[in-house]
This record gives structure tokens, sequence and C-alpha cells, in this order.
């Protein structure tokens, strides 16, 4: 795998990431047939399970994304997929601060030990976004998972001081994620912050009276993240920024 950042001509940037493979390369007149939904080549000649479905997908989240997958391949040894995805600015920097909001490791003033932090969310960029914010609160450990069930074991397991609780997940509702977090003694003190893209007074009024200790809408505000996470997690504020 490699993966290297190229600069365009009048400076668009771009990050290409290219995966290689060993095999025995693919076939050029079935190449076509590679990103079909439910196409599986070669299929008849291997045990391995699947739907046909996941080069299809790919290609479709790269392309929604401003991007492009592509591939190179040779009979007998083996084929390269490339992904070629449009750079960005940093998710801080775009979200108009310098960093003040941010902790350093070094104040002595703060409590050393991390808290935990854990997020149930099954949209990678989310999941990209919020580590990005919290990559310099060096007092913070964030836990995810992609999965409510998932995300239920680690909450029972790690106690983090802080769950965010995306509504959209693959396996279960994120109400219902809430309502288990809620009937078990080992979760149910822990704060739970909803983050959903709904942003209407019902939902909000609704999962407050299911338990939730906050609502975040999607896209996230930055400052407004991390002063919920200063809220309820008081331990991980960065005291200097005080009175």
């Amino acid at each position: 795998m490699t993966c290297e950042e190229r600069q365009q001509p009048g400076g668009a940037r771009t990050v290409v990431i290219g995966v290689r493979d060993t095999g025995p390369g693919i076939d050029p007149q079935d190449v076509g047939r590679l990103f079909v939904p439910f196409e599986r080549l070669g299929a008849g000649d291997s045990e391995v399970e699947g739907t046909g479905l996941g080069l299809a997908l790919s290609k479709r989240l790269v392309e929604a994304m401003g991007g492009a997958l592509t591939l190179e391949t040779r009979l007998g040894e083996g084929t390269t997929f490339w992904v070629e995805l449009p750079g960005s600015d940093s998710p801080i920097a775009m979200a108009g601060f310098d960093g003040d909001l941010l902790v350093s490791a070094s104040d002595p003033a703060l409590d050393t030990s991390p808290a935990t932090i854990l997020y149930i969310e099954d949209n990678l960029p989310n999941l990209a976004l919020v580590k990005a914010i919290l990559t310099e609160r060096s007092n913070i450990r964030l836990l995810s998972s992609v999965q409510g069930r998932m995300g239920l074991e680690l909450a029972a397991e790690h106690s983090p001081q802080l769950i965010l609780l995306d509504m959209h997940l693959p396996d279960l509702r994120g109400d219902e994620v809430l309502r288990r977090l809620q009937q078990d003694a080992r979760t149910r003190d822990i704060p739970v912050v909803v983050v959903s893209a709904d942003a209407t007074d019902s939902s909000m009024v609704r999962l407050a009276d299911a338990g939730a200790s906050g609502y975040l809408t999607k896209p996230l505000d930055v400052a407004h993240f991390l002063a919920t996470i200063d809220r309820l997690v008081p331990s991980t504020r960065d005291v200097s920024h005080d009175g």
C-alpha cells in the first residue's frame, strides 16, 4: 500500500492511495465488469463468499467525494487499485480558529490522566473529523465504534467519561442504543451526547427525555463541540481560558 500527496497544475492538491496485490491479475475483457453490482469475477473457482458489491460501492463513495477509483492489472502479476481524492485543509483550520480552544498536555494545572470518550458513529468522515479536532487534546483518549452493539460493549468495558452517539447506525437505532445504556447499571450514569443531522426541536426534546445529556447537530460547530465536552467532562477543559 502506498499513499502520497500530489500537486496538480493550478495549485490543487490530491491524495493518491494505491493498494497492490500479487494475485493472478484480471483479464482485460473482464475489467469493464469489475465495478458492476453483484458481479463476482471468478467466483465459481473460489470458496470465498461475497455479494459483489464491495468494489461497486467503493467506486461510488470515492466519486461522491470528488475522487476517482481506477486500476492497473497484469495477468499473472497482480492488480493495483488507485484511489485519488482532492486534498483538503485541516478541519480545525476550516472551523475558523487557530487552536486556542485546544489544550496542551504540558499545562501543569491539568489532570494528566486521560479522560475516555466513546464515539459511536458509522460515518467514517465524521469519525475522522472528531479525531482531528481532539488530536491536540492529549488528555483525551478517543474510542470509536461503527456499530451500536459494539458501542454498548465498549461502554460497559471501558466506562468512558462521555459517549457521543449517532442516531443512524447499521445494526441498532441510536435511540435504542441510548435506551440500553440507560438500562445498564454499568453505563446509566455516563453522559450521552447525541450527534445528529436532525436539528428539529421535537427530536431534541424526545432524546433529552430519554436521557441524553446534550445534542449536537451536523455539521459540527467545533467551538460548541469542545464547549460541550468541557461542560460534561471538566477534567478536559483548558483552564488557561477560564475566568
